[in-house]
């Protein structure tokens, strides 16, 4: 069973490397878990309901990056030598993966093998590459509500390629899906105006609330 949140936890809080971090030291942590370990470790800031202002743009690209290499059936990812000794600060880090640990603990109690073709197979992990892909372009996009939903698709299918269940990437395909489908909303509003999907539930949402 992928245990992510031990690992993050000893690496950044308990036992961290230095005052700044790279992906290389990710890399290294990650093991043979590459993929899925970097997709949830750089989905996790625009995944998280706090504010992650200036994450969304980079860490889309390099996610898009490992998007395209598993589309072309890559067993281990390559990332150009910038990317991977750009330096973090720690504090940063710290306060994401803190964050984050509890939401990766809920996961991990009922992850396990099952359904691994859809993370094994040539045809799965290139239909896991194009959603996310499509959700790294999505959250690039510097417009309210393109983000967090796309994020989170991107996170909980990345899990899913850690421990090889194909059930919980098939649920992060279905939040790739909703995330798609509201991006495009907005998108279409912006373009010929009127209400988007995102401010319709925004505003139904109050409504219920009753304010």
């Amino acid at each position: 069973m992928a245990q992510l949140s031990k690992d993050l936890h000893r690496f950044f809080i308990e036992e961290p490397p230095a005052d700044q971090v790279t992906l290389a030291d990710v890399l290294e942590l990650a093991g043979e878990r590459t993929f899925g370990f970097l997709l949830v470790l750089l989905a996790l800031p625009s995944a998280l309901p706090v504010p992650a202002a200036g994450y969304s743009v980079p860490f889309g690209i390099v996610m898009f990056l490992l998007a395209v290499q598993l589309i072309a059936g890559a067993k281990t990812p390559w990332l150009p030598s910038r990317i991977v000794n750009h330096a973090i600060p720690l504090s940063r880090v710290q306060g994401f993966v803190k964050s984050g640990i509890p939401w990766m603990q809920r996961i991990e109690q009922f992850s396990k093998p099952r359904l691994t073709t859809v993370c094994t197979s040539r045809l799965g992990r290139a239909v896991i590459g194009i959603a996310i892909a499509l959700m790294a372009i999505s959250m690039m996009i510097p417009i309210p509500g393109t983000n967090t939903l796309p994020a989170m698709g991107i996170f909980v299918t990345g899990f899913g390629l850690l421990d090889d269940d194909g059930a919980i990437s098939l649920s992060g395909l279905v939040l790739c899906l909703m995330g798609a489908t509201l991006t495009l909303s907005i998108l279409y509003a912006l373009a010929v105006g009127g209400t988007s999907l995102y401010d319709w539930l925004k505003y139904s949402f109050k409504g219920l609330l009753g304010r």
